[in-house]
């Protein structure tokens, strides 16, 4: 396949997971991340990580808000801060030090404070699609992707049932993740 073949592919793929996500209430929203950030909890990475890059998710994505404040008095969480076409890791300091983001409508920390991607211990990332290979195929940009070959992180994609397929098409830029966490598995 060619890099325009797997380009159009991944537009499929992401225009087939966006008319599917219309059709999954705020609830099932909720209560599928609340099942996905248990299972999140009890794997041994977690527990033994010091310093978690997460995200500060969308109402579309796993919510991710609820587990990031429960555990932000026991671990160091860092979150992403769009700045051009790269990802700039900022701790987060609480509800306080969020604010809009310009590029794309995200709550960012704005703290002081940059994290270098080397100290991240385990990283929990969204995505559109994912493959029970690790595959993950995100938004488009490639942000995620950029980031985390600046870290030995160990990488668990959340997503909803939906969102995972046989086969998500990449090209040589994808970075997998070691690890899939929905909701049923």
């Amino acid at each position: 396949m060619n890099q325009e073949d797997i380009n159009n592919r991944k537009k499929e793929v992401r225009r087939m997971i966006k008319e599917r996500k219309k059709l999954f209430s705020p609830q099932q929203v909720v209560e599928d991340s609340e099942k996905i950030f248990e299972q999140v909890e009890r794997l041994p990475r977690f527990k033994e990580a010091k310093s978690i890059l997460a995200y500060w998710s969308l109402p579309d994505e796993v919510s991710t808000h609820k587990f990031i404040l429960k555990w932000a008095g026991k671990k160091r969480f860092i979150l992403p801060v769009v700045v051009g076409d790269t990802l700039e890791l900022r701790f987060f300091g609480g509800l306080n030090t969020l604010v809009t983001g310009s590029s794309f409508g995200i709550q960012e920390p704005q703290t002081e404070e940059i994290a270098d991607p080397k100290e991240i211990d385990f990283a929990i990332i969204p995505g559109v699609a994912f493959d029970l290979k690790g595959n993950r195929l995100g938004r488009g940009k490639g942000y995620y992707d950029r980031c985390l070959k600046q870290t030995d992180a160990y990488k668990v994609a959340v997503g909803f049932n939906f969102q995972i397929l046989n086969k998500v098409p990449v090209d040589s830029y994808d970075v997998p993740v070691d690890l899939v966490i929905t909701a049923k598995n």
